[in-house]
């Protein structure tokens, strides 16, 4: 049997991270590192796995800090500004957030790679909010399978150009933009995603909730532009060119707390250039319906929509 799928049969890992387990030199068959998930095992055969704490210098120069929202033994959540990438990658030429969680020699979970240490999930470049991070396997472990399980997720904010109809349920499947290697698109064989929107206040310009039932790339602005709503500043998907980033932010996050197993809700506060955006679009009395408490019980009572397929 190959020896990913003897692991994935064995251990209560997902496939990428047993095959990451393997690539980084951490499974022994007979006392001899492997590196190939297709090596063959064969009965008798002595398998052992390591779990790694990892920890180490930064491989840019860290000349930025990042809000905490939150922190214990197993996890950290933290409020990501804008123009800060997740981790490092080939075309990637900057200290991300990896690096700096390297400096300030923060345990990190190890079972999705040498560049990606602790990260569970990701937000795009220019988008805002909260993200957290494992600090151990075992907590890396629990935060994937609530992502997979929908038990853990994120409400979003956005500015957009033109104001929803009424708030509205997107299930449109996406996958990579034929025409366009940067963009996803609406296609018909693409990956089921869905999307539910709020809105909040504003007429000129519209303050939205956002929450996703599933994880796909650019999932919140590709289903806005497809019904020709778009993020200020989101040139790639059709708002009108300014001088504003991408008006996104993952504004609530909750989960499962991996040890102590109780619910935990957090708010990452909004960055001074969107917050001021919104006190131009929102009238005073309408800033209660930017309540954490308001939007989530929107949500809960989510009734008398719009469906989009």
């Amino acid at each position: 049997m190959r020896l990913d799928k003897y692991l994935n049969e064995n251990l209560d890992f997902s496939r990428n991270q047993i095959a990451n387990l393997i690539k980084n030199g951490l499974v022994k068959v007979n006392n001899k590192i492997v590196t190939k998930p297709s090596f063959k095992v064969t009965e008798h055969d002595n398998i052992e796995y390591e779990i790694k704490t990892f920890n180490q210098e930064e491989s840019y120069e860290v000349d930025f800090d990042v809000p905490i929202i939150y922190e214990d033994d197993d996890i950290l959540v933290i409020n990501k500004p804008s123009g800060l990438v997740i981790h490092p990658a080939p075309s990637v030429k900057e200290a991300t957030l990896v690096d700096w969680l390297k400096a300030k020699n923060i345990n990190l979970s190890t079972i999705s790679g040498e560049e990606r240490h602790g990260i569970v999930h990701r937000i795009d470049k220019e988008t805002t909010g909260a993200l957290v991070i494992a600090k151990n396997n075992e907590a890396h472990q629990f935060l994937s399978e609530q992502l997979q399980d929908k038990t853990m997720g994120r409400i979003y904010l956005a500015i957009i150009d033109l104001a929803l109809k009424e708030d509205c349920e997107i299930d449109r499947p996406i996958g990579r933009n034929p025409k366009n290697r940067l963009k996803q698109a609406i296609v018909s064989n693409g990956r089921d995603a869905k999307t539910r929107f709020l809105k909040l206040c504003g007429e000129n310009g519209e303050i939205i909730a956002c929450k996703l039932f599933t994880g796909r790339t650019h999932q919140i602005r590709v289903h806005l532009s497809s019904i020709n709503r778009h993020i200020i500043g989101d040139s790639l998907y059709g708002a009108k060119e300014s001088d504003d980033r991408v008006m996104l932010h993952a504004y609530i996050l909750y989960l499962i707390h991996p040890k102590t197993k109780q619910k935990m809700i957090f708010k990452a506060e909004l960055f001074d250039d969107m917050k001021q955006k919104i006190n131009k679009i929102c009238k005073e009395e309408e800033n209660e319906k930017l309540n954490e408490e308001y939007i989530i019980s929107r949500f809960d009572t989510f009734s008398d929509y719009r469906v989009y397929n």
